[in-house]
């Protein structure tokens, strides 16, 4: 079925050939692997834009070198005192002027050596304020920043000279920018070096600042101590008067407050404890007392005659009286045996008894009355001593009451005394080092006046311009590749296009030294190189799409590509092969075969006139006389190209020409820019697409392979033209141009 509407061919997926096969790409290395080879080859490609690169940083480097004002620099060494000279005794190690530094120390001293009153004594040693080599505001000349505002006219009122505190400042900060204190090591020691144009005056700053250090150390500590004893002596006389008074508001409030004690504890509170002990001995009595009296009563109302009671039995005079009862019972039980109960004798023992029994029973009410009285008496005393105790609580609790006002004006007493009894060690202490101080640092070597400028070191920013210029080079090769869009090998082409790489066609000057032009080049040097990558471009197309390959058409995406010359050379190379070829110019609009082979005469037939079925076939066709093959070229330029294209003559054309020949070449305008063009790659059994070695961008090829109609276009592969072969090899391993040197001997 023939399709009329572009948009139909264009959008139609039905067609059930695979239009553009694809190889693989070739094996990249892993993600984790440097490709080193990748690496040298581009370097190798960008070598001149390195050595450039390069050449200009060193140059640069250099020339800010030389130019720069030497600096010498002198250094004098110092070093902190690591041992304990103790020439009078002293106290704690906290307060100890000659204890061991530490790093903490040695990083204070740095920074003391660095400050801004160091220099400042300096000045004062070596008067730099009065050397116009030193000073720069000594120096009339303006300087280049003033030069270019007078230049400019934008400089202000003209000021006065420097005033003396700015002379004073500038030297200051010179002598600052110029010092380097280092520590050496993890030492106490320090370099003091100092960095100047003239190098006495280097040495003799250096010096000066060792001996500053050293001597300032000594003149500190004896101001410090000659201050500190001042200080203290006047320090002590009001605390000894503050001590003496809190001590005595002590004493007083003691004596008002009635706070009077021994041993350590108030006299209330001893009393108290007495009373304490008192009660309750008074209280276990009471209690013994109560229970006593209670037992007995208890015993009498149980119907007891009092002779169990305990306080009885334990009575000499009950038991005396019991047992003269007793003697009393037995001879009335006697005498009532032997008289009878009527006996005198027997009535007036019975009288005797009973006055003993009423004797006995009045001895137990008297030890029963005891007994209460008794337990009176211990009520009473108890009574009384606990009135006593709490009294004495009573003063207690008034006394604890003024304890907190004794104890603050206790506290304040012993805070006043120790305070006073520090600052008088402090003050012995003092008074002892008075005299004995000694620096804590000491001087290890004086600078030397230097034979050889310090700065600008040429060896090294010869080497930093070096190395500087070999890696700003390197990089501006990476950005460079980075940004650069061409294709140069098969490997390129494959790896980032996906598609297939059919071969490469060589720079007719990369090749042959002289030799004439490209398309008669094929003919003239059959045996050169440059003819055998169409003998290979050619064996390779009919493998290059499955099914049978027999008419071609080769496009690109850009004018200028070289396709108009690879269809002329392709269609030479198989015509003197003895196959029956048909080249046909299908770029209606530019005719670069129809130029190239001498079709621009106006008379005569062409490929127009046969498609618009004005002309036949056999009347338009000619033959290339250089190598037999057979062309339809376009004599005149065509305004309506597109629409020739799309008419069905050409299928009808195609058709007719596929009886009568092996192979047809179409020679199709650039994709990108004309339309048809991708119209004329869908009617071919196979599209061959032409990219400019190291030109073309790939973005360009890919919008290219966009517009091809996807399921129309049987895309053959890409070949790429105008491959220097001399600079191929530094674009890689991707194809078999970059060993064209290991086997150019054969084209000899």
């Amino acid at each position: 079925m023939t399709v009329n509407n572009p948009v139909e061919l264009y959008q139609s997926r039905s067609a059930s050939r695979a239009l553009v096969p694809v190889t693989p790409p070739a094996a990249a290395a892993p993600a984790d692997r440097l490709d080193l080879r990748a690496f040298l080859t581009t370097l190798r490609r960008r070598l001149k834009l390195v050595i450039a690169v390069a050449l200009a940083v060193f140059a640069l480097v250099m020339l800010y070198t030389l130019r720069k004002q030497p600096i010498y620099s002198a250094a004098a060494q110092v070093a902190l005192n690591t041992t304990i000279e103790r020439v009078a005794p002293t106290g704690s190690d906290r307060s100890d002027p000659g204890a061991v530094p530490n790093d903490t120390v040695a990083e204070t001293e740095t920074q003391v050596l660095s400050s801004r009153e160091m220099a400042a004594k300096v000045d004062d040693a070596l008067k730099l304020e009065r050397d116009p080599a030193f000073n720069p505001l000594l120096d009339d000349r303006p300087g280049l920043r003033a030069r270019v505002a007078r230049a400019l006219g934008l400089s202000g009122a003209e000021s006065g000279p420097p005033t003396a505190a700015e002379h004073r400042e500038a030297v200051l900060d010179r002598l600052q920018g110029g010092l380097t204190v280092t520590r050496i090591g993890t030492s106490l020691a320090f370099a003091i070096l100092f960095s100047t144009e003239q190098p006495d005056l280097a040495a003799r700053i250096a010096n000066e600042y060792a001996r500053r250090y050293t001597l300032g150390q000594l003149d500190s500590k004896q101001r410090l101590n000659r201050e500190t004893r001042i200080f203290l002596a006047r320090r002590l006389d009001e605390l000894r008067a503050q001590a003496n008074a809190d001590n005595e508001r002590v004493q007083r409030y003691r004596v008002a407050s009635n706070l009077l004690s021994t041993s350590g504890a108030s006299l209330t509170e001893q009393e108290i404890s007495a009373y304490n002990q008192a009660v309750s001995e008074a209280r276990a009595q009471a209690v013994e007392d109560k229970a006593r009296l209670d037992t007995a009563r208890a015993q009498l109302r149980g119907g007891s005659t009092g002779d169990d009671v305990g306080e009885a039995l334990g009575s000499g005079v009950v038991s005396a009286l019991r047992s003269r009862q007793a003697d009393a019972a037995a001879q009335l039980a006697n005498l009532r045996a032997r008289y009878g109960p009527r006996h005198p004798d027997v009535l007036k023992a019975q009288s005797e008894l009973g006055e003993i029994d009423g004797t006995i029973e009045a001895e137990i009410k008297r030890v029963i009355s005891n007994l209460d009285a008794k337990a009176r008496v211990s009520r009473e005393r108890l009574g009384s001593i606990a009135g006593s105790l709490a009294g004495a609580r009573g003063t207690l609790a008034q006394n604890n009451r003024a304890m907190v006002t004794l104890d603050d004006l206790q506290r304040r007493a012993e805070a006043s005394q120790a305070l006073y009894e520090s600052y008088l060690n402090r003050y012995k202490e003092t008074s002892a080092q008075e005299g004995a101080e000694r620096p804590d640092a000491r001087i290890l070597s004086l600078a030397e006046v230097p034979d050889e400028p310090s700065s600008p070191n040429v060896p090294l920013h010869a080497l930093i311009g070096a190395v500087l210029g070999g890696g700003l080079g390197i990089l501006a090769a990476l950005v460079a590749e980075g940004m650069f869009q061409g294709l140069t090998t098969g490997e390129e082409v494959e790896g980032r296009l996906r598609v297939r790489y059919l071969t490469g066609i060589p720079l007719l000057a990369s090749v042959a030294k002289a030799a004439p032009a490209p398309i008669a080049a094929v003919v003239q040097m059959p045996q050169s190189g440059f003819a055998e990558a169409f003998r290979t471009l050619r064996t390779a197309l009919p493998y290059a799409v499955p099914g049978h390959v027999q008419v071609i058409a080769i496009t690109s995406a850009l004018p200028q590509e070289g396709k108009t010359t690879l269809s002329i050379c392709l269609a030479r190379v198989a015509a003197m092969a003895g196959e029956k070829v048909l080249l046909v110019d299908f770029d209606l609009r530019r005719r670069g075969t129809s130029v190239a082979l001498g079709g621009s005469r106006s008379d005569g037939p062409g490929l127009a006139e046969v498609l618009r079925g004005e002309a036949t076939p056999d009347e338009a066709i000619g033959v290339d006389e250089a190598s037999g093959a057979h062309v339809l070229l376009v004599p005149r330029a065509v305004a309506d190209g597109g629409d020739l294209v799309q008419a069905e003559g050409v299928d009808r054309l195609i058709d007719a020409l596929k009886a009568r020949y092996g192979l047809i070449l179409f020679d199709a305008p650039p994709v990108l820019p004309i339309a048809y063009g991708r119209l004329v790659a869908a009617k071919a059994d196979a599209a061959l697409l032409v990219v400019r070695w190291l030109r073309t961008a790939d973005h360009a090829v890919r919008a290219a392979l966009r517009l091809l109609p996807p399921n129309h276009v049987r895309l053959a592969g890409i070949v790429l033209t105008q491959i220097d072969m001399r600079k191929q090899q530094r674009f890689g391993h991707g194809d078999a141009a970059s060993y064209y040197d290991q086997y150019k001997e054969y084209y000899a």
